[in-house]
């Protein structure tokens, strides 16, 4: 018996120091999170979620306050949060517009202005068409464009924007050529589009398209990345449906992060709660009644996937002038 209580005593202990890792503890008063974009999409409803599961790890009357700050297509706050004191008291959510704004001299910030610390999205960018439409999977439509140049018509969410740049990525892949049609308004506008029967495809992220896709209306032919989606686990990355060397990698992230060179500490318990959050199931489950796949990146491994998609960027965007 007195075997048994040792070891139960040691497993409580761990337990406790499991806790204590995530504790958040150099908070004095309340953390400040920009978001910038506006209230109510994918990018506002993922950073505010993360916020309220996260929000255990704070000290007894400290709490995180977001205010969305979407002026200058989000620039502004980018900035704002890029000069902020790196003492861990102002958080900000940067997008995967970060890695290419730079390149469209948009921006004067890049991810080297940032500490990152959670990927709360990482969404691959899909091929989307119509159920009943001649395209029932990507290498139809592939040969498709190859056999009649400039055709068919791909929209997006706006001129140089992720998905305007994720179809050239596909055309320079394999020596294809589509008809870019952009929807500055929006991703919104683009599926609408295409249910019309107004264009043929359109490339967004899968959950973007989930209700038209669930209600039968719309099908993903294939995701740009090197795992399936969680949500569609029955569709084909690129690589699974046009051969092994045909692997591209496209994702619209958004990722919660602070100033450079934040405070060590303060970086440490950060990433040590946000990882905890994202393993909680219950924040899982909240994050994908959102239609939203929670992301399982955290610290130095999001500052890599940035890193990576500024270079990539810098190269299509370079191509497309």
């Amino acid at each position: 018996m007195k075997t048994i209580g040792l070891v139960m005593s040691a497993i409580l202990a761990l337990g406790v120091t499991g806790a204590a890792a995530q504790q958040i503890t150099y908070p004095t008063k309340n953390i400040s999170v920009i978001i910038p974009k506006n209230p109510g999409g994918g990018t506002d409803t993922s950073t505010r979620l993360t916020l309220e599961y996260a929000k255990q790890y704070l000290p007894s009357g400290i709490i995180f306050v977001p205010e969305n700050k979407p002026a200058g297509n989000g620039v502004t706050g980018l900035i704002e949060l890029a000069h902020a004191k790196p003492d861990g008291m102002t958080l900000g959510t940067t997008t995967v517009e970060l890695a290419m704004f730079p390149h469209q001299n948009k921006s004067p910030v890049t991810y080297a202005d940032f500490t990152p610390l959670v990927a709360q999205i990482a969404d691959p960018c899909a091929v989307v068409v119509r159920a009943d439409g001649p395209y029932k999977t990507l290498k139809e439509l592939i040969d498709a464009a190859k056999a009649e140049p400039g055709k068919i018509q791909v929209a997006n969410s706006g001129t140089g924007a992720i998905y305007d740049l994720a179809t050239s990525n596909i055309e320079k892949k394999f020596d294809v050529k589509f008809k870019h049609i952009p929807f500055n308004e929006g991703t919104g506008p683009s599926i609408a589009a295409l249910v019309g029967g107004h264009v043929d495809a359109v490339i967004t992220t899968p959950g973007s398209a989930k209700s038209q896709v669930d209600a039968g209306a719309l099908n993903i032919l294939g995701v740009m990345d090197d795992h399936r989606f969680a949500l569609y686990p029955d569709v084909p990355t690129f690589a699974e449906a046009l051969g092994a060397d045909a692997g591209v990698a496209m994702r619209a992230w958004a990722a919660i992060a602070a100033p450079a060179n934040l405070d060590a500490a303060a970086k440490e318990q950060l990433v040590a709660a946000f990882k905890a959050v994202l393993a909680n199931p219950d924040y899982q489950e909240a994050m994908k009644k959102q239609g939203i796949v929670p992301g399982t990146l955290v610290g130095d491994d999001v500052a890599n996937m940035m890193q990576a998609d500024h270079e990539l960027y810098k190269e299509l965007i370079a191509a497309a002038k």
